[in-house]
């Protein structure tokens, strides 16, 4: 489409407000409206449809439709709104030497074929301020554009190194929890080394496996703790390592906690189903984390933007993967059903929470892929692809 309608609006709009400038400048400065005039009027602003695309043509355009104006019909306006338009637009999307020149050319032209000639100075000066006022605010809308945009990727940066720092607290915990078993489990060969040399057996080969998924564990660590070699945010702004003691006892969540979130959203008034397809297995612990993280996050945006919505979880196991999906209806009856159904991914995004970045970081570390997004007839879905055969792979 060569122009959108947010161009139709703003095209429409300067000639709404030139129409209404020259129909009552004339009237009041010679007793009529002259009929040509409000067409030369009128199509001086149809170039702006295309200003987005080609900003200097169309101020070419318009001033040349303007000159035509002004060598036709008697007016006692020159600076118009599609000038405006015209010339804020090329002063924000070109360089300096072209802004100067542009708005010049924006200051004199206008000037040529009036009634009086040469132009009063009041007019000359009136041009040149409207102008020089014009340029400059185009150059602070284009300064805070910049700000904002490095404020957005300051946000996003610190949001992703966050996320980075949470992961690998709770990889921590997941080898921490690994070696706690080693270390019960050689303790418990040695005191049966003169008894049943079966216990002995089975401790040494629990042994073995915790060994290998603490080797895995600890390799992911380090990478995510490779990925994050950047300064953290100032003291205050994140919380510190977690404290030892509880992951003793009580490890990282997993795929047998998934229910009990389910259920937990069903009681938090979003309706939500669980399936699981394939045949059921024991997942590395930090693929299971990634997995509960993914739906955890998935059901919070579905409960912030589509309360009420029906919510389906769906988790697959492959011969070399897991796959997991959430997916909302987006037909809530809550105070954002209605924006939840024609939802973007920026809008589910756009929390303080950064959701999106904590699953695309975690589905990173396992090389797996996500998508997320609004899908067709309202709502929104999440599909995570987790591969088994690389992580399986690190062990080795």
């Amino acid at each position: 489409m060569p122009w959108t309608r947010n161009d139709a609006l703003v095209a429409v709009g300067a000639a709404a407000v030139d129409l209404t400038g020259f129909a009552l400048a004339s009237q009041s400065g010679f007793g009529r409206v002259p009929a040509v005039g409000c067409l030369l009027m009128t199509v001086s602003a149809l170039p702006l449809l295309a200003r987005r695309r080609a900003p200097l043509p169309v101020l070419g355009a318009v001033l040349l439709a303007g000159l035509g104006l002004n060598l036709s019909v008697p007016t006692p306006q020159h600076f118009n709104a599609a000038v405006v338009v015209a010339l804020f637009t090329v002063v924000r999307s070109r360089g300096p030497a072209v802004a100067v020149g542009a708005g010049l050319a924006s200051a004199g032209v206008p000037l040529v074929g009036l009634t009086r000639w040469p132009p009063p100075a009041v007019d000359v000066a009136a041009s040149a301020a409207s102008a020089f006022l014009v340029a400059c605010a185009a150059l602070v809308v284009n300064r805070w554009q910049r700000d904002a945009e490095a404020h957005r990727r300051l946000l996003a940066d610190r949001a992703v190194a966050a996320e980075r720092r949470r992961i690998a607290r709770e990889l921590h915990d997941i080898v921490a929890h690994h070696i706690t078993t080693m270390q019960l489990m050689a303790g418990g060969a040695r005191a049966n080394l003169a008894g049943d040399p079966e216990v002995v057996r089975e401790a040494l080969v629990e042994l073995e496996g915790s060994g290998r998924m603490a080797l895995r564990e600890m390799r992911q660590l380090l990478d995510v703790l490779r990925a994050g070699d950047e300064p953290g945010p100032p003291a205050g702004d994140e919380p510190g390592p977690a404290a030892p003691g509880p992951w003793i006892d009580a490890p990282q969540p997993g795929i047998g906690d998934l229910p009990r979130i389910v259920a937990e959203s069903c009681r938090a008034g979003l309706p939500t189903s669980f399936d699981v397809r394939g045949e059921e297995r024991a997942l590395p612990p930090s693929v299971g984390l990634a997995v509960f993280r993914i739906v955890q996050e998935a059901l919070t945006n579905a409960r912030r933007h589509a309360a009420g919505a029906r919510t389906s979880v769906v988790l697959a196991y492959g011969a070399t993967e897991v796959r997991v999906d959430v997916a909302d209806d987006g037909r809530g009856a809550g105070p954002d059903a209605a924006g939840s159904a024609t939802g973007t991914a920026r809008e589910r995004a756009g929390g303080p929470g950064y959701g999106l970045v904590g699953m695309r970081e975690r589905v990173a570390l396992h090389g797996g892929t996500l998508d997320a997004g609004p899908v067709a007839g309202g709502g929104f879905r999440v599909a995570a692809r987790l591969p088994l055969a690389l992580a399986d792979g690190r062990a080795s």
